[in-house]
Parts: structure tokens; sequence; C-alpha cells
């Protein structure tokens, strides 16, 4: 998993291949934002008298506490190519503003 910011943004991406968009459960609650993947597969061979049957399971939960200067109802997530990619946008007055420079009369 890997975490970076800019100034508009917290971005995290997390590596999970093998998963489908369908597998992810993103949640936010009381400033706590989970990210959750559960995913089953079933092999079965069937050989004359005998049939084996394989289960694979593959399950994940990882919980952040939000700093303040999130913006909880504006993160958005996309799955793409194995990677799950949220973007956590800072609130407008955690951005920084540009130097305002005044003149001197």
């Amino acid at each position: 998993m890997n975490i970076s910011e800019d100034d508009d943004a917290f971005h995290v991406d997390l590596a999970a291949p093998g998963l489908e968009k369908k597998d992810f459960k993103v949640s936010v609650d009381n400033g706590y934002l989970t990210i959750e993947a559960s995913k089953e597969q079933k092999h079965e061979e069937s050989n004359g008298n005998y049939k084996r049957v394989e289960f694979n399971y593959k399950d994940f939960r990882r919980t952040f506490t939000l700093p303040d200067e999130i913006s909880q109802e504006a993160i958005t997530s996309k799955y793409e190519n194995g990677v799950l990619m949220l973007t956590l946008p800072k609130k407008d007055e955690a951005k920084p503003r540009p130097v305002k420079e005044i003149a001197v009369s």
C-alpha cells in the first residue's frame, strides 16, 4: 500500500492482484476509512472413483484514522489493473493558499 499527498488530496494505492472490483468494500464511518476485500475460489476435480474439491479464501481488512482535513463525503475509488486507487480530497480550508503580495505604499 502506498499513500501519497499533494496540495488537493491524499492518494492511496493498494496492490491487490487476482481480486475483482466486486470483491472490495470501502467505507467511511465516524472518521475511519476501512478497506476490505474477500474472495472465495473453489476448484473441483473428478477422476474415476474420486472427487477432489479445493477451497481458497483470500481476505483482508485495513482501517485508517482520517485526519480532520479530509472531505469524507468526497472520497472516491476505482480498481484498475490489479490496483485499488482511492482519492481522499482535502477540505478547501486545508488546501494551501497562494502567497499574496501586498504592495507597500
